[in-house]
């Protein structure tokens, strides 16, 4: 590969992307500094958090139109409350998730490109390992919104960029890990790449532990597309040595430059707490309600003498008025702007209490994940409460027979799923507390969180309210973002060619490689 091309690429993104200066200058250099012949490991590392914080979607616009229109509303975190915000009844709204796809391939992927590659060509090997496991996690989150996506040709230099089928991006992915892991392994109680790692800081031990810890995830992401190869990775991950503590935790660092982008998005007012969430931490008097969600401006609007108020997800057009914001819940204050209170928190990427929900399914199906299901899920719900809420539990949640409540008079729960694990339950009622338990724990992720919706079924959603999709009905699972306009505008015969990777048809109900049960 001819390193000066990715090079270029990257100083394109620095010089003419607004939102890079706007919102990360302290990642940024002096454009007319970088040349082929003076990048270093200092530069290298500026653009290497450039690639932590957009493959998140950090910056704020981008993370509303890439997530908040979409995932977050897919997942049942939250319900729009802007009355021309029709993603919310399953319409994907093009400008919007062509921006997405731009997002990561104009913004992260170049910037990962380039440091792949000239750590790579100029023996960095710490920092291809860093580059190599990065690029897993960027590329995971793709894959997963679109299935087929461009990833091996990427910056290939080609007039025509082919894609990548799901399934062989996903096999991919476990031995690049391998390869990284081995480097880092050799390289135990160093550095690499110091401040400008917006995650660690160069820790390379933690960088191993979040290595296998994205492992796992991956493992039981594929579980029922290849049970073998699931079981396989996942053991691996666990024997390796995955997340066990909030303190291996990882999270983008933020500051008054690189916000965390609820900390913009919340104070445009469009959106608010869904009616599955009110169901959920409410009816098991959840001590997170309180760390995750404000009381309704409007108070106790539904007369259930607890003032945090949902809203379902669906709503049609004219129903959206202005009272809705104030009679429904808004994210807790500290996502707020700083003007207004908030403490612009770090960004969320993968925490421990991830891994025990992982570790409790792989034990239910007999595999090796260093304890059984009902002690992984319980340290899960432990390890979840103590992050959010910075105190550690009585024990009187993980027991508690209590059940989630009607959202309202015409919202009964979706589930009598309680909070204390049935041991004698059968299976697949195991994996409902476990998932239900994990998305409360993976909020405000709401990516990873879709994911989870489409893989398990789980939690149980509410009906829409209303769908305008032709391919989706209102009790359905939205599966899939489609191709997006500018790709069939640009590189359209590889786009046209990738419709013959998917599953189905080029829609919203055609599921993604892994999503098989």
């Amino acid at each position: 590969m001819n390193k000066l091309k990715y090079f270029f690429i990257v100083l394109l993104v620095v010089c003419f992307n607004p939102s890079c200066t706007d919102d990360f200058e302290e990642l940024n250099t002096n454009p007319t500094a970088l040349t082929a012949a003076n990048v270093d490991v200092t530069l290298l590392g500026q653009s290497f958090a450039r690639a932590q914080y957009f493959a998140m979607h950090g910056l704020h616009w981008r993370y509303q139109i890439s997530a908040n229109l979409f995932a977050d509303l897919y997942s049942q975190y939250f319900a729009t409350t802007a009355a021309n915000f029709d993603s919310d009844r399953y319409v994907e709204v093009g400008r919007w998730i062509d921006l997405c796809w731009g997002s990561f391939y104009g913004q992260a992927a170049p910037d990962l490109k380039f440091v792949e590659d000239f750590a790579a060509e100029n023996g960095l090997a710490g920092e291809a390992a860093l580059a190599k496991i990065w690029k897993v996690q960027g590329y995971h989150r793709v894959t997963d919104y679109w299935g087929p996506a461009i990833y091996s040709q990427f910056g290939n230099g080609e007039t025509s960029v082919a894609y990548d089928r799901q399934e062989d991006i996903y096999r991919s992915f476990f031995p690049l890990l391998d390869e990284a892991i081995a480097t880092l392994n050799g390289m135990r109680g160093s550095n690499v790449f110091g401040s400008n790692d917006q995650i660690y800081g160069g820790d390379v031990d933690q960088w191993i532990t979040y290595a296998n810890s994205l492992r796992l995830r991956l493992a039981m992401r594929i579980k029922y597309a290849d049970p073998a190869l699931a079981k396989a990775e996942a053991e691996k991950a666990v024997a390796a040595g995955v997340m066990v503590s909030n303190a291996d935790n990882a999270y983008i660092a933020t500051t008054g430059n690189s916000l965390n982008p609820f900390s913009t998005i919340t104070n445009w007012g469009e959106f608010r707490m869904s009616a599955l969430m009110e169901s959920v931490l409410k009816g098991y008097e959840d001590p997170r309600l309180a760390a995750y969600f404000n009381p309704a401006a409007s108070g106790d609007t539904d007369g259930d003498g607890i003032p945090y108020e949902g809203l379902r997800n669906g709503q049609p057009k004219v129903d959206k008025t202005p009272a809705l914001n104030s009679d429904n819940s808004d994210m807790n204050t500290k996502w707020l702007p700083v003007g207004r209170g908030g403490a612009n928190p770090p960004h969320k990427v993968m925490t421990a209490c991830e891994m025990y929900f992982l570790r409790a399914e792989g034990a239910l199906e007999g595999w090796n994940m260093g304890g059984d299901a009902q002690g992984l899920y319980e340290q899960g719900i432990t390890t979840s409460i103590e992050e959010e809420t910075g105190s550690t539990p009585d024990g009187s949640y993980v027991t508690s027979s209590a059940t989630p409540a009607a959202a309202d008079a015409n919202s009964p729960p979706t589930t009598d799923i309680p909070v204390a694990f049935e041991a004698s339950a059968d299976k697949e009622r195991q994996l409902e507390q476990i998932i239900t338990q994990k998305w409360i724990g993976l909020y405000p992720d709401g990516w990873e969180a879709f994911a989870e919706v489409r893989r398990t079924g789980y939690p149980k959603l509410y009906p829409l309210i209303a769908v305008e999709n032709a391919n989706l009905g209102v009790n359905d699972i939205f599966r899939r973002m489609t191709f997006v306009e500018s790709e069939y505008s640009n590189n359209a015969a590889a786009t046209q060619a990738a419709e013959g990777l998917l599953n189905g048809a080029n829609n919203n109900a055609t599921k993604v490689w892994w999503d098989k049960k």
